[in-house]
């Protein structure tokens, strides 16, 4: 009985050993997420709800869209004073074509952009966190009325104004840019404006991180209060993909490994590992039925984008005049938010994004030999042209898997593994020093 007793206890012992898992966190990415303020953040909400419209076509200099605009640049420009000299912030204005839908006559906009320049000259990498901070009501052309926008999208823009703060002070390696929106409730007008200037320029956007809808964390009609959760929703097929791309996806059997979902697979590893008791899900689809994002015209000009978003929405206050009815407050107000949820949001973006723009960059001409019959899967590489790499994880996973389940590490450009091409999928990722990780790149087919 006692021997019986002793080897059921060597065994669960031995699965717990089994099963654990080391968690490593870069100091400095862990002390900037500490430095996220729930505070600083419902600050920032109440400030853009305050002003009485900031729709896209208010003209109202003193409680509308240019002075929300002007607030947001305030902070920016107070946060660059603690960057060196590194962070840069400016209104960016543009006009935005009628359409005869949403914007009836060629009308003046603009976007808030803070720049945090990279150290690395070498490294011409962008990447970009967004958010729109237009507001709307139930109709969508009312320009006039109180429109107090807190949660759509003031949750989003003051995760980006915080998310300034906390890095202004930091060094990367790639440029990032802090992103507020105008225009998206007409049409998503102020992102397209700016993915198509990056995309004649040929800007290397590297990734954007879009948050719409990422400060309440209680649902209408199913009632769901839950803070441990969030969405990032990332395209299955990449909305610019060429038929040589669809081709080779095709034949790799790569629906699910999108740039973006691999983007995705990204902030939910990073997310999970520096923010505790929260976890990320991953949706597979580009953005919600009937609604969209500013993360949609920079996939349609070939960039990796995805949308952030919180896990349960509640549209009693979202797109809805501020009224009493029926005895329900409707309307979009800070009072109806959960700004320790947001900042756990804004800390997933943070850990996210820092470790990006501080890793290599990442591996090219990634291809998987499948010019023989094998039990085994040779992988091989060009080292990245940017950064220095250290070494590299080939991630591993079953074909059946949501993520990465396996990673090898290697100091070479190429890795034989003993693991069936036609039973898993592959990727490599490429890290540096500080164990900063690039994204990970889906190979293609070396064949005869």
């Amino acid at each position: 009985m006692h021997k019986n007793l002793l080897l059921l206890f060597l065994s669960l012992c031995s699965h717990v050993a089994i099963s654990q898992t080391t968690v490593i966190r870069n100091q400095e990415i862990a002390q900037m997420i500490a430095e996220i303020s729930s505070d600083s953040l419902e600050h920032h909400v109440r400030a853009l709800a305050s002003f009485n419209s900031r729709h896209t076509l208010s003209t109202d200099e003193e409680d509308g869209m240019p002075a929300a605009q002007r607030y947001v640049l305030s902070k920016f420009s107070h946060f660059s004073k603690q960057s060196q000299g590194r962070m840069t912030a400016k209104i960016e204005n543009f006009t935005i074509s009628g359409d005869k839908r949403r914007i009836l006559e060629d009308s003046p906009s603009a976007n808030v952009i803070a720049t945090l320049k990279g150290t690395d000259p070498a490294d011409d990498r962008i990447f970009i966190i967004s958010a729109h901070m237009d507001s709307r009501n139930r109709d969508v052309m009312d320009a006039e009325g109180h429109a107090p926008g807190a949660n759509d999208d003031g949750s989003g823009t003051a995760a980006v104004i915080e998310l300034a703060r906390v890095m202004a002070s930091h060094q990367f390696s790639a440029t990032i840019l802090f992103v507020a929106f105008t225009g998206e409730e007409q049409g998503l007008k102020g992102a397209a404006y700016l993915a198509d200037k990056a995309k004649i320029e040929n800007w290397n956007i590297a990734a954007v991180l879009n948050n719409d809808i990422v400060g309440n964390s209680s649902s209408s009609e199913t009632l769901i209060k839950d803070n441990l959760k969030m969405r990032v929703f990332s395209e299955t097929i990449p909305a610019a993909e060429t038929e040589q791309e669809a081709n080779t996806r095709r034949y790799t059997n790569a629906d699910n490994d999108s740039k973006s979902r691999q983007l995705a697979r990204y902030i939910k590893e990073l997310g999970e590992r520096y923010v505790d008791q929260f976890e990320v899900k991953l949706i597979y689809r580009a953005d919600r039925f009937l609604r969209g994002g500013d993360q949609t015209p920079f996939a349609r000009n070939a960039f990796t984008a995805v949308r952030m978003s919180e896990m349960n929405e509640n549209f009693i206050h979202q797109h809805e005049n501020v009224r009493i009815e029926d005895g329900i407050q409707y309307g979009d107000l800070p009072e109806f938010m959960d700004f320790e949820y947001l900042r756990k949001v804004s800390a997933v973006n943070l850990a996210s994004l820092a470790s990006l723009a501080n890793s290599p960059g990442q591996p090219h001409d990634v291809q998987i030999d499948v010019r023989g019959l094998s039990n085994k899967s040779t992988l091989l590489w060009k080292a990245s042209e940017t950064g220095e790499a250290t070494g590299y994880y080939v991630l591993m996973r079953e074909t059946s898997s949501a993520m990465w389940e396996r990673k090898f590490w290697t100091t070479e450009t190429t890795l034989t593994l003993p693991y069936s091409k036609d039973n898993y999928f592959f990727a490599v990722q490429a890290v540096s020093e500080s164990g900063a990780e690039s994204l990970p790149v889906f190979p293609t087919p070396l064949s005869r």
